[in-house]
């Protein structure tokens, strides 16, 4: 019993992890086919100003980190980290409930 629970949850673990990969690609390839248009529309209204190029860094600042948080680069965030967040929490509240029930005892 206990394997086909830690079978469906590598599944569905795996499962969530493709779409976070795939919603990555979709991120950017909306990125690559809308940039080319911002860059055309600014070429024709304001060709003086070339405001596409904050428009594209900004995105573009927006991707590099969507992709370093689907494929887990940064040393931060990750899956380690919220384990460790959550370890940290719940001792946290193990010790106000510890606390609180001492505290109420000698009442």
């Amino acid at each position: 019993m206990e394997k086909d629970f830690t079978e469906a949850n590598r599944y569905y673990d795996a499962q969530k992890k493709v779409k976070e990969i795939r919603g990555f690609y979709e991120h950017l390839t909306v990125y690559v086919l809308c940039n080319p248009i911002v860059i055309v529309v600014n070429y024709m209204t304001s060709p003086e100003y070339l405001w596409w190029i904050w428009s594209v860094m900004g995105w573009g600042i927006a991707i590099v980190l969507h992709g370093l948080k689907v494929f887990e680069y940064p040393p931060f965030y990750n899956k380690k980290w919220e384990q460790k967040k959550i370890q940290e929490i719940l001792e946290k509240e193990n010790q106000k409930r510890l606390e609180n029930n001492h505290g109420n005892k000698f009442e």
